[in-house]
C-alpha cells in the first residue's frame, strides 16, 4: 500500500494531502467501519503519539475531530492534531532531503484501534527512482538477547565524535549495575539509585528527565545520530519483571509507547512498543570500547 501526495503546488491553500492507495481489505474494512482512525507514525526511534487521522472515503472530520458523513472520495490521512502533514513528519524524522513526494510506500499495524504507520520507501515527483527507508525492530532496546542496530550505531557515532567517552560511560554503568545485581547487591539499595546512570547515559544520547511520583517515572529525551530529539516516558525498574505492575494498572494509551530502564531484564512478554534498556547488557558491551590505559 502507499500514500500519494496531492496538491503539491498548493502549500498556501492547505498544503499537501495524502491519499491511500491499494489498502489491504482488512485495513479498508476497519477504516470504513470506524469512519476515522487515529494514526501513529513509526519513527527511527519507534512510535509517536497518534495525532493524525485516517479518514474513510465517505467521511470527514468535524471541528472536534470526530467522523461525520462526507464525500471526499478518497481514503486519506489528515493532519488532525499534528503540527505538520504526515509527509513532512516523515521527512523530518527520517531526515529526508527536500522535494515533493510522489508516493510513500507504507505498512500499517492495527493495534488498540490505532493505525501505526511505518514508511518503507519514498519517491519524489520528477525523480526516476525511489529510495528505501531502513526499518529497525525495537529501536531503543538494548538487552543481552537483543541490541538494536540503532543503539549500536549510536555508540559508534558517539565514540567517533569523542573518543573514549563511550568507554567511560559504560564503565560507570558497570559500577552502578554491580550494586543492583543479585550476586553483589548493596544492602538496602533502592530502585531509584539506578538514576546514578543518568550522567553516563546522557553522554550516550539519552537524557533522563525529573523523577516523579505519578505515572511513568521520567520523561526522557533521546538524541541519536542526526535524528531529531525523541521524547518518551521511561519507567525505572531494578528488574524489568516489575513492569507487570504497569501492565495491570495502565490503560492502552499509557502502554502504547514507553521505555523500561532496568539493571536486569527478565520480563518474558513485554508489550509491543515497550522498549527495554538493560544496564547490565550495556555494561557487558563495554568490552567493545576498552578504556584507554592510564600512564
Amino acid at each position: 500500500m502507499h500514500l500519494q501526495q496531492t496538491k503539491r503546488g498548493s502549500r498556501d491553500t492547505g498544503g499537501p494531502q495524502y491519499y491511500f492507495h491499494e489498502l489491504p481489505e482488512a485495513v479498508k474494512t476497519f477504516l470504513r467501519k470506524k469512519g476515522a482512525v487515529r494514526v501513529g507514525l513509526l519513527t527511527p526511534y519507534g512510535a509517536t503519539k497518534s495525532d493524525y487521522f485516517a479518514v474513510s472515503t465517505v467521511h470527514k472530520l468535524d471541528h472536534k475531530q470526530r467522523p461525520v458523513p462526507g464525500n471526499v472520495g478518497h481514503d486519506r490521512i489528515q493532519q488532525g492534531l499534528a503540527a505538520e502533514s504526515i509527509g513532512e513528519a516523515i521527512r523530518m524524522w527520517y531526515q529526508l532531503p527536500p522535494g515533493d513526494f510522489e508516493r510513500i510506500d507504507v505498512d500499517i499495524d492495527i493495534r488498540d484501534d490505532v493505525f501505526y504507520l511505518t514508511p518503507l520507501k519514498f519517491k519524489y515527483a520528477n525523480r526516476p527512482k525511489g529510495r528505501e527507508i531502513p526499518r529497525i525492530d525495537r529501536p531503543l532496546t538494548f538487552t543481552y538477547a537483543y541490541a538494536s542496530p540503532l543503539w549500536i550505531e549510536q555508540l559508534v557515532h558517539v565514540n567517533r565524535k569523542q573518543p573514549g567517552i563511550v568507554a567511560w560511560a559504560l564503565d560507570e554503568i558497570c559500577r552502578i549495575v554491580k550494586d543492583h545485581q543479585p550476586s553483589s547487591r548493596l544492602p538496602h539499595i533502592q530502585e531509584p539509585d539506578l538514576l546514578r546512570a543518568s550522567g553516563p547515559l546522557k553522554h550516550l544520547g539519552m537524557t533522563l528527565g525529573g523523577y516523579v511520583g505519578k505515572g511513568y517515572d521520567c520523561f526522557t529525551d533521546f538524541r541519536f545520530l542526526n535524528f531529531p530529539v525523541y521524547s518518551v516516558p521511561v519507567e525505572i525498574k531494578r528488574n524489568s519483571q516489575g513492569f507487570q505492575y504497569q501492565q495491570r494498572k495502565y490503560g492502552k494509551e499509557e502502554l502504547s509507547r514507553a521505555v523500561v530502564l532496568c539493571a536486569v531484564h527478565q520480563h518474558k512478554q513485554m508489550p509491543q512498543h515497550i522498549d527495554v534498556i538493560e544496564l547490565g547488557a550495556l555494561c557487558a558491551h563495554a568490552q567493545k570500547f576498552p578504556l584507554t590505559p592510564r600512564i
